[in-house]
């Protein structure tokens, strides 16, 4: 567990239900490896527990969204993923390809090295453009930073792009990085945004103090591939109150 989540959040297990926090998850399975039993077991698990959406490889977005018809459960497609690295124009079609497909939901990785060499323009512009044309169609947009790469500074920067791009959340990380989320980061990230915008945790929360702490430093939601586990922990923790 990560130094930021070693002590016990100031949120308490007793002021979240299990179907509130289950409403705050994002399922995922971003392996580049798997069955399609995988992605069966991952639609199914979310829909009976009522997660937010299944974060998922563009790849699998048309299947999900057929096993998911009717449960609620966004089906959510990570663009630029997990590198940020592609061209804006090859974003820009991800992006379309996907809300054709049926995503209810876009988590878009920033290009970290043209935030780095000062190309602020070209990061604002993927931005506005993956706000735009998700507002259209109704769908949730998500940036996110890769927090383990950035300065602070560098943190806020995107977080003020995003704000004034129409973003909907702000995200901490990919988890294939080499760190993921800390509390620390979302307590920035939330700062900068103010209360209104969405901030999303995610890489290494895998246990229901991690998400407690990531909630208490104000994210809104939760990316994991332990969702099961962590409201599971949660109902059993409550059950000891």
């Amino acid at each position: 567990m990560m130094e930021q989540t070693k002590k016990r959040s100031p949120i308490q297990a007793d002021a979240l239900t299990p179907e509130r926090l289950a409403s705050m998850i994002d399922h995922t399975f971003l392996k580049p490896f798997g069955t399609a039993a995988d992605i069966e077991k991952l639609c199914k698990e979310a829909a009976h527990y009522r997660f937010a959406m299944v974060a998922i490889n563009p790849a699998e977005t048309a299947r999900c969204v057929a096993l998911l018809k009717g449960s609620g459960v966004h089906t959510g497609a990570a663009i630029g993923f997990p590198l940020g690295q592609t061209t804006s124009e090859t974003k820009a079609f991800e992006i379309r390809d996907a809300i054709a497909k049926g995503a209810g939901e876009i988590d878009m990785v920033i290009n970290i090295r043209a935030l780095q060499s000062g190309d602020h323009a070209r990061v604002m512009a993927e931005m506005v453009d993956m706000a735009d044309v998700c507002r259209a169609h109704g769908v949730i947009s998500k940036v996110i930073l890769e927090t383990c790469y950035l300065t602070d500074d560098e943190k806020r920067a995107v977080c003020r792009m995003a704000c004034e791009a129409g973003v909907g959340f702000v995200k901490t990380s990919t988890g294939f990085g080499p760190a993921g989320a800390t509390a620390a980061d979302v307590r920035l990230m939330r700062e900068t945004v103010g209360p209104k915008m969405g901030v999303k945790a995610a890489g290494g929360v895998r246990t229901l103090d991690d998400a407690l702490a990531m909630i208490g430093a104000g994210a809104t939601r939760i990316g994991t591939s332990n969702g099961v586990a962590i409201v599971e922990a949660l109902r059993d923790r409550l059950r000891m109150l």
